[in-house]
Formats: structure tokens, C-alpha cells, sequence
């Protein structure tokens, strides 16, 4: 049968690249190894975050799935940061590592445009240049018009604990082994990536007494726009707080050369996550702190393992029973799944368009750990823009390319096709320039009209955002009307601006109820109005030099005076526009100005 979409891989990509595809109407097949790993959370066991909970909500904005599975199968909710400004709270969810899979799947299985089928994809069918379609182990082929790969951690899979080194995927799943060997044959750059997982354990071993409760919010929060909460302050389940001793950093400094990463067992290793590394990386890399902190996070509501996070680690199991134990609270601590580090094959995200279309075969588009990014939001973001451009592609219609000072998305893809990855990349706050303008609270207000545009928000959603937008616009005149009583000349706008007032102060005056975030959203673009303002400006000072375009089939060799750093890398990125250009690491402001020179003279040419 001949598919219009082929998504490969069932992970958090893969799920929003199929769903988005079939979405738009097309025809979308799934291949994945199992559908027991479709959804699944390997590592983490929660949802959002600093900055990715931010991505979870542009998800939904944009017409995707995760926030709105995450809302109906979490543990708890809080908002991180709550107490600092705007730019940087985030929702974060304990999510449950049962029912999330589970409710994604059945969205999947229910979708009349969405088949799957469990095989693992070797090779890509390609002629001249285009993609045709895949051959899976059996050797049977599928054709299609466009295929992504949503590969996450598989391709040549190894499992590492200790000296030990297995062939496998995550939880002992089966690997893909041929597929980045035959992408490398069709011209693709190869990196070896490395990420870990700390040890599960089980509940009723814990003294919990010992450690500090970590409770929910005790305020309702939803990831999506569109739900009311599925869950009570009550049913929020907790989580634990505790340290490691100096003990755990002793057993962990004695034991360092039984450590797949420093026990110099293998000639070359993936490269590990700069932002979440192992124990055992903390306690070298860190060597003056006393302690760090671990939390104890439920897995599901379905069965009694605990999550150890910050506990990542490759030691052997026998040292890490003496690392556990060695932990407040978990001095009779059974393991139920000893903890282990996996390197993979990714590609240079350098050979992929913004649209992650890649720059090498045609209709052949990539999203997720592949890129060479960590994180199920990440993948998400990624997975729901190339299954939206892929099908963009199909229509014949201009790919949906996210601006820096619009999203998170935007930052983490730009960053991705312009710098490319040495380590597993992570979104952080600081990442953002713009990031006053990239808030949790105002995704839908940034992005529901692109989903709209692009078909993945219906009427109803697109009029629901329209009557807020009014709301929060009728709001702010109405406050600039509004005298303060024994207030100078001064209106209830300018009043709402003071650190110690808030809009809550003078909601009774606009004489018309209106919803908690609609006021909160005009709270925040009146408390920030001259920030915001300066951001914006400085945002459009970057779209101007982002709609200075640069054509495909320029010759950077060609260029004189060119510094030889700067014609290396714009040969490898080949930017698009100015604003990329300026962004690679190695181009300086000089080069920028040879290079503009220079279009003026090729447009005159040409």
C-alpha cells in the first residue's frame, strides 16, 4: 500500500508527527519495534519543567497532543517559579508511566488515518535525491511521498554498566542496527550521543521519614487550553526530597574505575548531557559541594517503583547497592531496576532545513533524540513541526517555520540547524533571548493562530482564543479610564504598575466579570510594558536581517575576504537569511558585513 506519510519510531515525536500528519488528512503509517514502547517514558517520569513545560503548552497551541494526555494521566502539578517574574514559571507534572502511553496509543488506534505496524525500518528507498520509501528487516518495502524519522535513542543502541557493554535499546528493547549506517552511506554526519538512567526503587522500602514530602500545588493547573483539571488538589500524589552524604561521594570517588564513563573500558564513548550529568559526574565535576540534592518521584499509580532522580549512573550493580544505601531514607532500600547509561547514533542537525526537513534527501524529515536534542518535550516540539511541514510539503504550501522571539520551538530548532549539538541538547530559559515574550501563560496568544492557519485548530478553539484576545484588549482601555479614588491624576493602568497592586484591587471596577487569566494576562502586559516593549524592539531588529534572505546557491569560495573560519562554517550551514547567518558560532560582524557586499553586487548581477 502506498502511504503519503511514513513516521518511524513511536516515541514522544513520533506520536505528534503521525498525529499531525493524519490530522491534516493524509494517509500516515507508523512503524515502531513494539507497540508496548509507543508513548513510552524510559527515563523521567514527569511531563514539562523549566523551559519544557513552556514547550508543552506551544505544543497544544499549536494543535498537538502531549499537554493534553499529560493533563489527563498526571500525579501532580506545580508551577515552578511561581515566585519569580513571568519569563521563567513553568508548569511540571509527575506523570503516570502507565496510563500516558496508554491514552496516547488510543488516540492512535482510533485515528481512521493512522496505521501501525511493529517492525524495525533498515533502509530508505531514494531516488535522485527524493525519498520513495523504506525497507523494513523483513525486506519488504512500503513506498510513500515523505517519511520522518522519530528514531530517539535506537539506532546502535548500547546498554552500559560497568565493563558491560549491550547490544539493546532502552529497558532492554530491541535496537534499530543497520538504519544509521545506511543514512551515513547516503551522505548524513554521524554523532555518538550518551544519556543515563537512575535506579528505580521500591516504595515500601523507604523510611520516608527520613526525607522531605514534596507535596502539589494546591491550586489546579492544566498544560492545555482547552481542558478543565481531571484531577483534585487531594488526589496529588507526593513526592520525596533527600541528599547524598559524604559517604555516597566516598563509595562513589573509590569506585570511579568501575564506571563505564571513567573506568576506561572503551576506546571512545558517546558523548553524555551536559545539563543532567551522572552522579558520579557531580561528584568529580563538583568536587567542593557537600551534597546534592535526589528526589523520590512515583512512577504510576499502578505499581510501587520510585523514580531516584538526579541518581543517574553507570557503576556496576553491587556499587550501586552501596550508593543507595548510602542515601538518608534508603539504607534498607531494594532496587528493583538497577540504573545504566545508553549511547546511540544521531545525526549532525546542521543537515536539516528549520522546516527539519533534511538538507541531503528530499521529503525526508527528522525530529527527537535523532537531532541530537535530550528530553520528551523537546522531541515532542520537534515531532509535531516536521509532521506539520511534512504535510505542508504534500499540499505544495510554504513550510511553518517558528520564529526565536515566538517560541521555544523556534529557539530549540534554530539553535539545532544553526549551531548543530556536541551533547545531548537541552532547552533552558537562558537559551531565549526574548524569553519575556516566549511566557507560559501567553503560548496560545503566540502560536493558536499558526495552528489555526495550518489546520490543526478547529473554528470553536480559534474563536475561543479571538474572545480572550478581545477580553484582555477591553480590559486594558477599560483600566485606563478607570480614576483611582484619592489617587492624584493617577488612572487604575498606571496604579496596577505599583509592586504592592494588583489587578485583583480594582476587577470590581470594570463592571463586568471576566476570567482569572484573562486578567492575568493584562496584569502582565501592564506590570511589564516597558520591558516587553524593548524586547520587541529588539526582536524586530532581528526579523529585519531574518527577511534579508540568502540564495541557496551562493559560493561562499567565491567571496574575497571572507575570514576562512566564517566560509567553513556558512559552507555547512548554509543559513537562509541574515538573522541565521549572524547566529553560527566562528561568523563575526565583520564577515557579515563582506558577506552583505557581496549579495548587493550578486542581486545586481544576477
Amino acid at each position: 500500500m502506498q502511504y503519503e506519510v511514513i513516521v518511524v519510531g513511536g516515541g514522544h515525536a513520533g506520536c505528534e508527527a503521525v498525529l499531525a500528519s493524519a490530522n491534516k488528512g493524509h494517509k500516515t503509517l507508523l512503524i515502531t519495534g513494539s507497540k508496548d514502547t509507543i508513548a513510552m517514558m524510559p527515563c523521567n517520569p514527569s511531563i514539562g519543567g523549566s523551559a519544557k513545560g513552556i514547550v508543552v503548552r506551544e505544543i497544544d497551541a499549536l494543535g498537538g497532543y502531549m499537554g493534553k494526555v499529560a493533563d489527563k494521566t498526571l500525579l501532580q502539578m506545580k508551577l515552578l517559579n511561581s515566585s519569580k517574574g513571568p519569563a521563567v514559571r513553568s508548569l511540571r507534572a509527575q506523570g503516570d508511566k502507565i496510563s500516558y502511553p496508554k491514552e496516547m496509543l488510543k488516540l492512535l488506534e482510533e485515528h481512521k488515518n493512522i496505521d501501525i505496524i511493529e517492525e524495525m525500518v533498515e533502509d530508505l528507498i531514494v531516488e535522485k535525491n527524493k525519498i520513495k520509501g523504506v525497507k523494513l528487516s523483513t525486506g519488504k518495502e512500503i513506498m510513500c511521498n515523505a517519511v520522518i524519522l522519530t528514531t530517539g535513542t535506537y539506532m546502535k543502541a548500547n546498554i552500559l554498566v560497568g565493563d558491560k557493554r549491550t547490544v539493546s535499546g532502552p529497558k532492554g528493547t530491541r535496537p534499530s542496527l543497520y538504519l544509521s549506517d545506511n543514512l551515513e552511506k547516503l551522505g548524513f554526519k554521524l554523532l555518538r550521543l550518551k544519556t543515563g538512567t537512575p535506579p528505580r526503587i521500591e516504595r515500601n522500602s523507604i523510611d520516608f521519614s527520613k526525607t522531605k514530602r514534596e507535596d502539589g500545588d494546591d491550586k489546579l493547573y492544566t498544560f492545555s487550553f482547552d481542558n478543565e483539571p481531571y484531577y483534585t488538589v487531594e488526589d496529588q500524589e507526593p513526592c520525596y526530597l533527600t541528599y547524598t552524604t559524604e559517604e555516597t561521594h566516598k563509595i562513589i570517588r573509590d569506585n570511579l574505575d568501575k564506571s563505564s564513563m571513567y573506568g576506561g573500558f572503551y576506546e571512545k564513548l558517546g558523548t553524555g548531557p551536559r545539563y543532567c550529568p551522572s552522579i558520579e559526574d557531580k561528584v568529580v565535576r563538583f568536587a567542593d559541594k557537600e551534597r546534592h540534592q535526589l528526589f523520590l518521584e512515583p512512577e504510576s499509580k499502578y505499581y510501587d517503583d520510585i523514580y531516584l532522580q538526579g541518581f543517574s549512573t553507570s557503576m556496576p550493580y553491587d556499587v550501586q547497592d552501596k550508593m543507595v544505601h548510602s542515601l538518608p531514607g534508603l539504607e534498607h532500600a531494594k532496587i528493583l531496576r538497577y540504573a545504566y547509561a545508553i549511547e546511540y547514533d544521531a545525526i549532525d542537525s546542521r543537515d536539516l532545513y528549520p522546516s527539519l526537513e533534511t538538507k541531503i534527501i528530499d521529503s525526508l524529515f527528522t525530529a527527537g533524540q535523532i537531532n541530537g536534542t535530550s528530553g520528551y518535550e523537546e522531541a515532542a516540539g520537534q515531532g509535531l513541526i516536521a509532521g506539520i511541514n511534512a504535510s505542508l510539503k504534500l499540499e505544495g504550501k510554504e513550510p511553518l517555520i517558528l520564529k526565536r522571539d515566538e517560541s521555544y520551538i523556534g529557539v530549540l530548532i534554530d539553535d539545532l540547524v544553526t549551531k548543530g549539538v556536541k551533547d545531548p541538547y537541552r532547552l533552558l530559559t537562558s537559551r531565549a533571548e526574548y524569553r519575556l515574550l516566549l511566557r507560559h501563560d501567553n503560548a496560545d496568544l503566540r502560536l493558536r493562530k499558526h495552528g489555526y492557519e495550518v489546520g490543526l485548530i478547529n473554528e470553536e478553539q480559534y474563536k475561543k482564543l479571538i474572545t480572550k484576545e478581545n477580553n484582555i484588549n477591553e480590559i486594558i482601555e477599560k483600566l485606563k479610564n478607570i480614576k483611582i479614588k484619592d489617587e492624584k491624576n493617577i488612572n487604575a493602568y498606571d496604579y496596577i504598575k505599583r509592586t504592592e497592586v494588583s489587578i485583583n484591587d480594582v476587577k470590581s471596577k470594570l463592571f463586568k466579570e471576566y476570567n482569572e487569566l484573562e486578567l492575568q494576562q493584562a496584569e502582565i502586559m501592564i506590570k511589564y510594558e516597558g520591558y516587553i516593549k524593548k524586547t520587541k524592539k529588539e526582536a524586530e531588529k532581528m526579523r529585519k536581517l531574518e527577511n534579508k534572505k540568502i540564495p541557496k546557491d551562493i559560493n561562499y569560495d567565491k567571496i574575497p575576504n571572507l575570514a576562512s573560519e566564517a566560509r567553513i562554517k556558512l559552507k555547512e550551514v548554509k543559513p537562509e537569511n541574515f538573522g541565521q547567518a549572524i547566529r553560527i558560532s566562528g561568523v563575526n560582524p565583520s564577515d557579515i558585513s563582506i558577506l552583505s557586499i557581496y549579495m548587493k553586487r550578486y542581486f545586481n548581477e544576477n
